[in-house]
């Protein structure tokens, strides 16, 4: 197949990172892929470094001009590659598709909706989910009940694909774990409680921290270890620093930065917290955790209900509640025997290989129908 993955999203996100890795997969399998993406930005860096073929243009820029030269690229490539399935990860781009889909020039729209927002329920958005796009793929149940319930969206259109992980690079390893634990200072008596995310309000460090302060200050655990394996973004190194030291626990507490080798520090944890405010509607680091065979909790955001059993949420910003189910997970074996198993389970349908079979049956299946 000639596929276009469209993918006007300036940051290297979750939204950008399921699209390139579909993009990388559907590549190896020996697609004729082209990732069509914003210039200058890290999505393009990341997918050149993935060895994608990749085309520029200006997708989410309202100036007249550079609107009417990013309209004529999009009609050249389009004449030229002749793509028989174009999908848009971002709405900008969207509705521009639509229109050339409308012209009949022959290929199949399938529109990726990965964004923590709902849709607005109103007729245009009804129209081009119900008429222009050939498919809506969605990245969580909430998402799904949204555009089946208050868009009416026809259920044969409606495609839930959670994305995937690649299992053969994110796995547990005990020399990864041995050499991380050494080089933070983690001894074999601590229990390490990690956060694998950038540095943001959203990824609810401070929460955590919060929770960790509780569990030190209020108990005679002593082996408690934190490790936020991130880096400063929205969110300086400075405001954590801040927070660490407000909550009397900087000295239990490392920081990894840019980690060489994630696999190697997500082993290097007993128990894995996503402790996000809103969003992971993909959720990308809960999916690498669980790959590594360590136990995980989180808040109730986006995706993480239908990854966990309930028994492992908490609900945003609740420090009391997330202090409570960290220290019932550590004081209970029998409780991380059961999270790893459910993990397990989760995990046997969102491999990489099954993210690209979801995704092909689906591209395939729009192909043969008249």
């Amino acid at each position: 197949m000639r596929i276009f993955q469209v993918i006007n999203v300036r940051w290297f996100n979750a939204t950008s990172w399921y699209a390139l890795y579909l993009s990388k997969l559907l590549q190896d399998a020996g697609h004729d892929v082209l990732v069509i993406t914003v210039p200058d930005t890290e999505t393009e860096e990341k997918a050149r470094e993935m060895g994608l073929n990749v085309e520029t243009i200006e997708l989410n820029s309202t100036h007249p001009i550079k609107l009417v030269k990013a309209c004529a690229r999009v009609l050249s490539l389009v004449r030229s590659h002749k793509p028989d399935i174009v999908n848009c990860h971002r709405g900008e781009a969207f509705f521009w598709w639509g229109i050339l889909r409308k012209t009949g020039l022959g290929f199949k729209l399938v529109r990726t909706r990965g964004d923590q927002r709902l849709p607005r329920n109103d007729v245009i958005n009804r129209y081009l989910h119900s008429n222009i796009a050939d498919a809506v793929v969605v990245t969580n149940k909430r998402m799904a009940e949204h555009f089946l319930k208050k868009m009416e969206l026809a259920e044969k259109s409606l495609w839930l694909i959670h994305g995937g992980v690649d299992t053969a690079k994110f796995k547990f390893t005990e020399q990864g774990r041995n050499k991380t634990r050494k080089q933070f200072g983690f001894t074999e008596d601590h229990i390490v409680i990690g956060l694998l995310g950038r540095f943001d309000r959203v990824k609810g460090q401070r929460e955590l921290i919060e929770a960790i302060a509780k569990i030190r200050h209020n108990s005679e655990n002593e082996n408690i270890r934190l490790f936020l394996m991130g880096f400063p973004t929205a969110t300086s190194r400075h405001e954590v620093d801040s927070w660490l030291k407000e909550n009397k626990i900087e000295d239990i507490t490392k920081i990894s930065g840019k980690c060489d080798d994630i696999s190697a520090c997500i082993s290097a944890i007993d128990l894995g917290v996503i402790a996000s405010l809103w969003s992971e509607t993909i959720a990308r680091a809960a999916l690498e955790i669980m790959a590594c065979r360590r136990p995980l909790i989180s808040t109730t955001v986006g995706v993480m209900p239908d990854l966990l059993p309930e028994e492992a949420l908490v609900e945003p910003e609740n420090v009391s509640a997330l202090a409570i189910k960290i220290e019932e997970v550590i004081s209970n074996p029998e409780m991380r025997k059961s999270l790893l198993g459910a993990h397990a389970k989760t995990m046997s349908q969102l491999s990489g290989t099954g993210f690209l079979k979801r995704t092909l049956t689906l591209y395939q299946g729009l192909l043969t129908k008249n």
